[in-house]
């Protein structure tokens, strides 16, 4: 290109509708308790929400933004709103555990701060302690002893492998909080939640199984050997969206020209 040829102006966002925040990005800054965090990295944004490492002068955070974008002129904020709020309330009833990091705040109309944790998602092939996978049960268990279903631990990019070699939890977007009051007395409300915590606990030694069988013992082999009608019943539902979703991202990306930061950890 001809060093004279005036720069080309940054285009606009191919099917903003896509992503959570309008052009695909996340705030620059964000202010919560009187702290300013300003923007490091983009760690994933999708249709529902965008998540970020954001840094103070003294601390570094995670910031999870819920959606705001229209939705072909449907407004889909309400469901920014309620996601935050019920995973911000998560946040706050486990947030004394040592393997779930610190609430910070509530920042905007759908956003919330938590602390970073340094360290990374667990990996395929992760060399971890003899006692990770012990640890890592101790939460699982206080997490149902406090009538709450993690439900996601099918997804190991959910349990981090802290610098300091010890698991943590993120992300309780479609966590499940059912007490023994107001909702939880609800026909089946128990049941269900007893299913999810099963499933927890198959999906924590289905990863041990992979990592550390050395340390599986015969019970545990023989648990997650057997697979039950519910978790079969998830495949069964769960597989084919997800290797759609999957197709139709991969197709969307191809063909779109402009880089979202962080949409490709989707």
């Amino acid at each position: 290109m001809n060093e004279s040829s005036p720069a080309k102006k940054p285009r606009k966002l191919p099917r903003p509708w896509l992503y959570a925040l309008p052009q695909g990005q996340l705030p620059k800054s964000v202010k919560c308790a009187g702290v300013r965090y300003a923007h490091a990295h983009t760690f994933k944004h999708d249709f529902f929400a965008a998540t970020g490492r954001y840094e103070s002068d003294s601390q570094s955070a995670v910031l999870k933004v819920g959606r705001i974008t229209d939705f072909f002129g449907l407004p889909l904020d309400w469901i920014g709103r309620f996601l935050r709020d019920r995973e911000s309330r998560l946040y706050e009833m486990v947030e004394d555990l040592p393997g779930v990091p610190s609430f910070i705040g509530r920042v905007g109309a759908t956003g919330f701060l938590h602390d970073f944790v340094p360290g990374h998602p667990l990996g395929r092939d992760e060399a971890v302690s003899d006692t990770f996978f012990d640890e890592l049960s101790g939460l699982l268990s206080t997490l149902h002893g406090r009538d709450i279903a993690y439900v996601d631990l099918n997804k190991r990019q959910n349990i981090l492998m802290g610098d300091d070699g010890k698991p943590y939890l993120i992300d309780f977007q479609i966590s499940l909080h059912l007490p023994g009051n107001g909702w939880g007395r609800v026909p089946g409300a128990r049941w269900l939640l007893t299913r999810f915590q099963r499933a927890d606990e198959y999906h924590l030694l289905k990863h041990k199984r992979r990592l550390r069988p050395d340390l599986m013992t015969a019970a545990e082999t023989a648990r997650v050997t057997h697979v039950s009608f519910w978790i079969r019943l998830h495949r069964l539902v769960a597989r084919p969206f997800t290797y759609l979703r999957r197709r139709t991202l991969e197709r969307i990306r191809k063909s779109e020209t402009v880089h979202v930061a962080g949409s490709d950890a989707k």
